[in-house]
């Protein structure tokens, strides 16, 4: 086979661009909406998984869940708070299967509060969970990653209030996604060259127990649903498949030319 048929063999199968069959991955917050459904989506898709979070419970059903996709998985009953913390989730993968190939950080949490009223620790709490941690795992993956010489993945996990404001005391929350729009671009950017692609997915309101009241078809649900509806060019809120498909661009060989990016998976909501 010549050269120019080789780097044109993807051609054939296309859809083996995406896959992640066999990588291990990395994924905190495991117990929430967002992490949940990613370990399931890469579970699916075939990777090892190391899932990361504080409740233990919920991170067992998690994990189970994935388990019943098939797929092989360990856990961690730890937030990523400290340099221990961290250190400890990434050699766990590294115990495991001695690789290291993607970190998903869907750990994260929001503090609505008007600032005037907001105390220190509120807004301090906000940011060691939305900027600290990430970029305590991020260091953690890169100080293992990197002396390999391996490549990898980082999705990190922002927010169209990254780019827009909200009037509902999100002075703590839009501030800290915004950094982590920053810190995507900043490794983006450090990382290239080692190979390791950074990127981040920024949802808008999709299906999850938090937010399931806004589907239903009660008075209040319309009334929200309807007035945040009318800022959305596609016409309705998100499903989980929907932050599938970025998921597993962002993770696979698909995007190794992407990277310092922040994929707004909103239906247009920040696009007006």
């Amino acid at each position: 086979m010549s050269t120019a048929e080789t780097s044109t063999q993807w051609l054939r199968q296309p859809q083996d661009l995406f896959s992640v069959r066999g990588k291990v991955a990395v994924v905190t917050g495991a117990s929430g909406a967002f992490g949940s459904l990613a370990a399931q989506v890469l579970a699916g898709a075939g990777a090892r998984l190391l899932l990361a979070a504080g409740n233990a419970a919920a991170l067992e059903a998690t994990a189970a869940a994935c388990r019943d996709l098939g797929a092989q998985v360990v856990t961690v009953a730890r937030r990523p708070s400290t340099d221990a913390d961290c250190a400890a989730i990434m050699d766990a993968a590294l115990e495991a299967w001695n690789a290291l190939d993607i970190l998903v950080v869907a750990s994260g949490l929001n503090d609505p509060c008007p600032i005037i009223d907001m105390p220190l620790a509120r807004f301090e709490g906000v940011m060691e969970g939305n900027v600290t941690s990430p970029w305590l795992l991020c260091r953690a993956f890169g100080q293992r990653v990197v002396p390999r010489g391996t490549g990898g993945k980082v999705v990190l996990t922002s927010s169209a209030r990254g780019k827009l404001g909200h009037p509902a005391g999100y002075s703590a929350y839009c501030a800290s996604k915004a950094a982590t729009d920053g810190l995507t671009r900043a490794l983006g950017c450090e990382w290239g060259r080692h190979g390791i692609t950074v990127n981040a997915i920024a949802p808008t309101v999709f299906r999850s127990p938090l937010t399931a009241w806004m589907f239903e078809d009660t008075e209040k649900a319309r009334t929200v649903r309807e007035g945040f509806l009318s800022r959305v060019p596609l016409g309705r809120l998100g499903e989980p498949e929907d932050l599938a498909g970025p998921l597993l661009f962002l993770c696979s060989r698909a995007s190794d030319f992407h990277t310092g990016h922040t994929v707004y998976a909103d239906g247009g909501y920040t696009a007006g």
